[in-house]
């Protein structure tokens, strides 16, 4: 059974950072694309990140450029989301995905499993 377990978010004062995890199990976590999404009320999800498989090959949203850094460790079936400088437009819930792609997509009906989501709550 695939699992991926986010963990990181909180509530945060605008300019600050928070560092989300993802933690997967029950997949062969190296052959999987990993992306980042949320979703806040009243408005679709929306793609954050992605990393490829290496994790030699990265896409961000316009919206988290230069703000944003997504890593993986295949050691440790982890994808990250540092996120720095943070906005109150970036409140949402933050989901983690795994796409079995060899090229990294940034749409969401692409992905094979889902997280649970972590809140992120940037107040100003």
């Amino acid at each position: 059974q695939v699992q991926l377990v986010e963990s990181g978010g909180g509530s945060v004062q605008a300019g600050g950072s928070l560092r989300l995890s993802c933690a997967a199990s029950g997949l062969i976590f190296s052959w999987y694309a990993m992306g980042w999404f949320r979703q806040a009320p009243g408005k679709d999800r929306e793609f954050v990140a992605v990393i490829s498989r290496s994790g030699d090959n990265t896409i961000y949203a316009d919206s988290v450029k230069g703000r944003f850094t997504i890593s993986r460790d295949n050691a440790r079936n982890t994808v990250y989301l540092e996120m720095i400088s943070l906005k109150s437009e970036d409140t949402a819930a933050y989901y983690c995905a795994a796409d079995h792609a060899l090229v990294p997509q940034t749409i969401a009906p692409e992905y094979d499993y889902w997280g649970q989501g972590t809140q992120v709550t940037v107040s100003s």
